[in-house]
């Protein structure tokens, strides 16, 4: 039985003792515990005089605009001051924890985009080169099979390795999903500032996969990309995958108490 944990945005900014905390209590349910970071790249990137670029595809979803710069902070960033202090305070709190990235032994193999179509600022679609983000290919689940039979807990940043063995920007709910798949996980536990999916006003409490897909075409940036990942996900042999909230005392509750959203096979 695998757990994967996906934590990023103001969850994990703001609450990275308790989540340490809170993995470490529930490390031997065989937990890989994949963060983002974003926010904390982008306050260094500007430390360093390098203004950050978002960039919207014509589906709405927004990310990061890595260029070659923007790459060396954010692999300073990711794979080493949030990788280091999360993998830090977990072994405070009695967890086994390993901190890596996906480029580490081939964990997350990758492929660069050459070209991306983006939504300009007047609402045109605009082809652009590609920078240094890419689209995972394969995970190297045998890695994480052998830290977990170990007994550790693998920490991992999301960064890949690319085709031709450069080093490229993953999102981290894609490192997550594609991991999850990977490794035929019982459950995907996607952490962020909120109680879950929230439709008209409240949470909905379950979709199947389906369904989740259909909702992320009118939910906002950031919760439509969960809602699409959770969707393949299920569909591709995870048990389920739960939306939830990251910034409580004890984040992964929700594995006992079944707060959040749930996603799951049609």
């Amino acid at each position: 039985m695998v757990i994967v944990v996906k934590v990023g945005g103001r969850a994990l900014a703001s609450n990275m003792e308790n989540l340490a905390r809170s993995v470490a209590a529930r490390s031997g349910m065989g937990i890989v515990f994949v963060h983002g970071g974003g926010g904390l790249v982008t306050e260094y990137s500007e430390r360093m005089g390098i203004r950050p670029t978002i960039v919207t595809s014509p589906s709405g979803i927004r990310s990061r605009y890595t260029d070659e710069r923007e790459l060396e902070v954010y692999t300073m960033v990711m794979a080493g001051k949030i990788n280091k202090e999360l993998t830090s305070a977990m072994q405070r709190f009695g967890a086994k924890a390993v901190g890596i990235s996906g480029v580490d032994g081939g964990l997350l193999v990758a492929e660069r985009k050459k070209r991306i179509v983006v939504i300009d600022e007047r609402g045109r679609k605009r082809v652009i080169p590609g920078g240094y983000t890419g689209s995972i290919r394969r995970v190297n689940e045998g890695l994480l099979r052998i830290l977990l039979d170990a007994g550790y807990t693998p920490v991992v940043a999301p960064l890949a390795l690319g085709l031709e063995g450069e080093l490229l920007n993953v999102d981290g709910d894609q490192a997550a999903a594609s991991i999850a798949v990977a490794l035929r996980a019982k459950q995907l536990v996607m952490l962020s500032d909120v109680e879950g999916v929230i439709l008209n006003g409240r949470v909905v409490e379950r979709f199947t996969a389906s369904e989740a897909h259909q909702a992320s075409q009118s939910i906002g940036p950031g919760m439509n990309r969960k809602l699409m990942l959770a969707a393949d996900a299920a569909r591709s042999g995870v048990g389920l995958v739960r939306i939830a909230n990251g910034l409580g005392e004890d984040p992964l509750d929700c594995l006992d108490g079944g707060r959040g959203t749930v996603v799951v096979q049609d």
